[in-house]
């Protein structure tokens, strides 16, 4: 049965770094559902790879070993396996629409407690942050009052706790 998982990799902050991860999922054909890198440690020249994949408890297991052994591979995080985590994303939603439409999008980006990031006669830009699953059901309510160009994140997460990822 598949699962989702959640996995943080702490690499060097090199050029060909994250090129060398993606290879690594596209050369076995695993999928890669969400993908965030930025720079966590100048001092350290450190990145942090957020990836969202699913596969079946032994796919995911070949993954995190697989990412391990990459040369420029710190640490490997299973933050699904590893115990409570906050994950977060991202989004802009464009929605156009006129009259009674644009009233209700209002209404609903209220409820969702979306900041309206732009506007314009016929446009509104939504900005949300939230689950996976919140900014699904923002963007199918936006879809039903009109047109909508999407741009998402992706997934940064983090584990809860007093435990830190990155060894000192």
């Amino acid at each position: 049965m598949e699962e989702r998982h959640t996995l943080v990799v702490l690499v060097d902050n090199l050029p060909g770094v994250l090129a060398r991860v993606v290879g690594l999922f596209s050369g076995r054909g695993y999928n890669i559902e969400s993908l965030t890198v930025s720079s966590i440690s100048d001092k350290d020249n450190i990145s942090r790879i957020n990836i969202v994949t699913s596969g079946t408890p032994m796919i995911i297991a070949q993954i995190k070993a697989q990412l391990a052994r990459l040369v420029p591979v710190h640490e490997v995080h299973d933050l699904t396996a590893e115990g409570p985590s906050v994950e977060k994303e991202l989004a802009l939603i464009k929605l156009v629409a006129e009259g009674v439409s644009r009233r209700e999008s209002l209404r609903i980006a209220d409820i969702f407690k979306a900041k309206v990031a732009d506007t314009t006669s016929k446009s509104f830009v939504f900005q949300l942050e939230g689950s996976q699953g919140k900014l699904n059901a923002f963007i199918a309510l936006m879809s039903d009052l009109g047109q909508i160009e999407v741009a998402r994140s992706g997934v940064v997460a983090i584990s809860r706790g007093a435990t830190l990822s990155l060894s000192e």
